[in-house]
């Protein structure tokens, strides 16, 4: 019998308290079905779909019912409840599933909705993860460059980016050097595909396009001279992980902002500074 998964039984023999379950009529291990969840006229010898996991007593139990996540599967869950070792999430079943704290990605609060996935633990229990997001992400979207998408964070890495689960099943990711960090792992956000890879996966910005976002730059860009006592001490020939660092936008980006400034005769640009006029 597989734990977490959906699978066709046989029905062995009915109880008042409901129905027992097997692959096969000879096997010893059986699991019920209550009685509230046994269709009516169902007798022995008859098949029936069912999802395995396991009751407030630890018990291998059957339910009829269709949960909101299986093995192999995401579903984003609502947190019903947080406890000393860590939550429970309403998917589906009358035993709420349990997301231990090591499994967490960030703490989670009562009515938060988390995208997570199934695990059996060494206890063979069901538990839930918000980890391993990535591998099971679909990566055969519908979506195109210049698209709009929603999507939900689920990771960050200082190395590639900001990794977002587009409508909640598709694996995308914000690059490194757009400066996400007024986000946190929940967040559902509102994205523009710039490049779609071979692999099928979405590239995405939170950035209007070059003509837009341009004016936002640069007034990010004085402000961050005024921070400096007017003077950066810098200029747009430095290295993208310095202008990354400072100003948390590409070194492109910042050199179409230095751009706009001078032209506006906003700045002056030294050999190796850019000085507020």
């Amino acid at each position: 019998m597989k734990l977490g998964e959906k699978q066709t039984l046989k029905v062995i023999k009915k109880v008042e308290f409901g129905i027992y379950l097997a692959e096969k009529e000879e096997d010893e291990t059986r699991v019920l079905l209550p009685a509230k969840q046994v269709p009516q006229g169902i007798k022995a010898g008859d098949e029936l779909e069912v999802f395995l996991y396991k009751d407030s007593k630890d018990r291998l139990i059957a339910t009829t019912n269709e949960p909101l996540l299986m093995l192999g599967g995401l579903a984003v869950l609502r947190v019903v409840e947080v406890g000393k070792i860590g939550a429970f999430l309403d998917w589906g079943l009358e035993k709420d599933l349990f997301l231990p704290y090591k499994e967490m990605t960030r703490k989670v609060e009562k009515e938060d909705e988390v995208l997570v996935t199934l695990y059996i633990d060494k206890s063979r229990r069901l538990c839930a993860s918000m980890k391993e997001i990535y591998d099971l992400l679909d990566k055969n979207s519908p979506y195109q460059k210049d698209d709009s998408v929603s999507g939900r964070v689920y990771e960050f890495s200082d190395n590639f980016g900001t990794f977002v689960a587009v409508d909640d099943k598709y694996s995308a990711m914000i690059p490194s050097f757009e400066d996400c960090s007024h986000l946190r792992i929940g967040d559902v956000i509102e994205a523009k595909v710039t490049n779609v890879k071979p692999d099928g996966k979405l590239d995405l910005t939170l950035r209007e396009k070059a003509y837009i976002q341009m004016d936002a730059d640069a007034r990010k860009v004085l402000e961050v001279i005024e921070e400096y006592a007017g003077v950066l001490p810098f200029n747009d020939k430095a290295s993208p992980e310095v202008i990354k660092r400072e100003m948390q936008m590409s070194k492109n980006a910042f050199k179409r902002a230095v751009g706009r400034l001078y032209k506006e005769r906003k700045i002056e640009i030294t050999e190796r500074s850019i000085r507020k006029l």
